[in-house]
């Protein structure tokens, strides 16, 4: 596919024959990363929505499309949001791979939600994949022309769960604006190249909407954007939802060359086998004894845990028993995936102790499996 990494197109306050009728029509309709700006009442102020990073997250494709074509059906002041705001839909190519909506990012491509530096990431340089660079040049040069008051970015988790925020900064607007979605912010320390980890000069975070095939999590998302749109100031939001933060969770990923499946049962597979409802553990408390799957003979060789300190800390949270992965300690899990590649290539879960959180009214919930 022959991609142009140098274009972003423009849309003004676009007409409902240029939403078409529908967002699977109107992602059809774009040649390019589209910049919809729509006018605000207070024209000197912005904020912007950036959703699409990933080709098979549509929560906010659909629900930004939701909120246009109500917004043009209302036509009055009623719906016009406080300030301008800017909504960027970026993955188009990879979106529109078919089936639509299903492809993370082009085949031979990047994930572009890992190129907003200027850095060497994971051993890549930016030669490599220079054109996804370029796109993410000129999307954050596309925000930081209208010198926002706020971003949001708009994902889907990779697995069914609970929507959450993720923010490298714990301050009242980071807390505000993801009131406005969910009820969960987690403070993160990773650099991977990400949008949400870039300096814009204002409150910048990414929201996790829930699984991309969960229609609440599109309805999560279009609620979301109608409390962004009308909220007159950022911390006025802080009362919208009570907001449990959690610090600095791992990622658990597997070692390179390691094969991994997932099942009901140890099937002596190579590599690692994880258990196939593996995405049940992203709601609630996996318990100390809890089993994730099995191991080879290598054990924990085949996985890594890595801290702030870049020390691989596994054992501290997880041991083998029987070849089988066992939780050493009661911890939470986000964005659990069944998704094969995915886990491979970015990972399978991230992780942190229950006692690093504060108190929070979740239940505990025990997923295991007889064995």
């Amino acid at each position: 596919m022959d991609i142009n990494f140098s274009k972003l197109d423009y849309l003004k306050d676009p007409s409902d024959h240029q939403l078409k009728e529908t967002p699977e029509q109107f992602l059809l309709s774009l040649t390019a990363p589209t910049v919809i700006d729509i006018t605000g009442n207070d024209k000197n102020r912005c904020r912007v929505l950036v959703t699409l990073l990933h080709g098979n997250e549509p929560s906010g494709l659909i629900a930004i499309h939701r909120w246009l074509k109500e917004y043009n059906k209302i036509n009055s002041h009623l719906l016009m949001p406080s300030t301008n705001m800017r909504f960027i839909i970026c993955s188009i190519e990879a979106a529109k791979s078919l089936p639509l909506l299903s492809t993370r990012y082009v085949i031979n491509g990047k994930d572009l939600n890992r190129c907003f530096n200027n850095n060497t990431v994971n051993g890549e340089s930016k030669q490599d994949k220079q054109g996804f660079y370029q796109r993410a040049d000129l999307i954050a040069q596309a925000i930081k022309t209208v010198k926002p008051e706020a971003i949001i970015d708009l994902h889907n988790t990779s697995g069914l769960g609970p929507a959450f925020a993720v923010s490298t900064e714990n301050n009242e607007d980071t807390v505000s604006l993801t009131s406005l979605f969910c009820s969960t912010m987690i403070l993160s320390h990773l650099s991977l190249g990400a949008l949400m980890e870039q300096s814009f000069g204002c409150p910048n975070i990414t929201i996790e909407c829930g699984g991309s095939s969960d229609e609440q999590a599109h309805e999560i998302a279009f609620e979301g954007i109608n409390r962004f749109c009308s909220s007159e100031f950022i911390d006025d939001c802080h009362h919208n939802n009570p907001v449990e933060i959690i610090h600095t969770p791992l990622r658990l990923q597997l070692k390179s060359g390691v094969e991994l499946s997932y099942a009901d049962n140890n099937n002596q597979a190579n590599g690692v086998i994880l258990r196939n409802n593996l995405e049940q553990f992203n709601y609630g408390i996996a318990q100390r004894g809890q089993s994730f799957g099995w191991l080879n003979d290598s054990g924990l060789e085949s996985l890594e845990l890595i801290d702030a300190e870049q020390e691989d800390v596994i054992t501290d949270y997880f041991t083998v028993l029987n070849h089988e992965l066992i939780c050493a300690t009661n911890i939470r899990v986000f964005m659990a995936t069944p998704n094969k590649e995915i886990a491979k290539s970015d990972c399978i879960f991230y992780v942190i102790k229950q006692r690093d959180i504060k108190k929070s009214q979740m239940p505990e919930i025990d997923f295991s499996v007889s064995h």
